[in-house]
């Protein structure tokens, strides 16, 4: 009744995965409630395109369900999840060597699997492929969104530093299979767009505007190029001029001021 979406990460298991957004599409239906199924394929990661046009179906029947994606091959998740409890390689299609522990880049073995486990922490999963991200990134149905996860000690996922860079360097430059314009409306209007039913501070998002918050990217569309990788994932984007937050320069000639703290909270109105 408030037209407050319920995001959901559906459990990640190839083809169950298809059970999994029939069970949130009926839970939908039957609630009202609006949905949005959170990184599409690194959940379906082969299966991707069944559950985009199961979206689809669902959307042209009536249902206010989204989704979004991002740009890389490999996601990342606790190693000590029950997504790692035994039988993962049938589940995910993955094995050991497609696990990289991240502090030391090095892809597992039965033994090192074990004991980092044991240990626990951030793992990234080399699980997907570059066709299905690509189609993922090309629907129109996708928002961008990083999912980025909090580095330790430098280490994690590249997603967190270089998505958005990548987007435009790769699918809008040098692919041209994204417009500028289609890039910067999935990165920037869609996700506004998904939260402002009911937060209404999201109508003065992603939009440039006379009265919308001053919250605006200055880039080159020819220099844009992410930087950052698996081994090296802190690794600055470069081609970014200026980020103003609230109309106060946080980066300027591509420097970040650490001083400048100029974000405020996007709160929904409590009835």
């Amino acid at each position: 009744k408030y037209n407050a979406s319920c995001h959901v990460h559906m459990r990640e298991a190839r083809e169950p995965a298809v059970g999994a957004l029939s069970e949130v599409l009926a839970a939908a239906l039957i609630s009202g409630a609006p949905l949005h199924i959170v990184h599409i394929n690194s959940t379906g990661t082969n299966i991707t395109q069944k559950l985009l046009q199961n979206i689809q179906d669902a959307r042209q029947h009536g249902l206010d369900v989204t989704t979004e994606c991002y740009p890389y091959t490999a996601g990342m998740t606790r190693l000590e999840s029950a997504l790692f409890d035994e039988g993962f390689q049938q589940r995910l299609g993955v094995d050991y060597k497609d696990l990289q522990w991240p502090e030391t880049g090095e892809r597992l073995t039965p033994e090192t699997f074990a004991r980092y486990r044991k240990q626990g922490g951030g793992i990234i999963v080399h699980s997907n492929t570059e066709e299905m991200v690509r189609l993922a990134v090309l629907s129109p149905l996708t928002m961008i969104a990083s999912d980025g996860i909090q580095f330790v000690n430098g280490k994690g996922h590249p997603r967190a530093a270089g998505t958005y860079a990548r987007i435009l360097a790769q699918y809008v430059r040098k692919e041209k299979a994204l417009s500028l314009s289609q890039a910067i409306n999935k990165m920037s209007l869609m996700p506004a767009q998904r939260l402002e039913k009911r937060t209404p501070a999201m109508k003065n998002k992603g939009r440039i505007r006379v009265g919308a918050d001053a919250d605006v990217v200055v880039f080159d569309p020819e220099r844009v190029t992410d930087r950052a990788t698996y081994d090296q994932p802190t690794a600055y984007s470069e081609g970014f001029k200026l980020v103003l937050v609230n109309g106060v320069a946080v980066v300027n000639e591509g420097k970040l001021d650490e001083r400048a703290l100029p974000g405020k909270p996007v709160r929904a109105p409590i009835r």
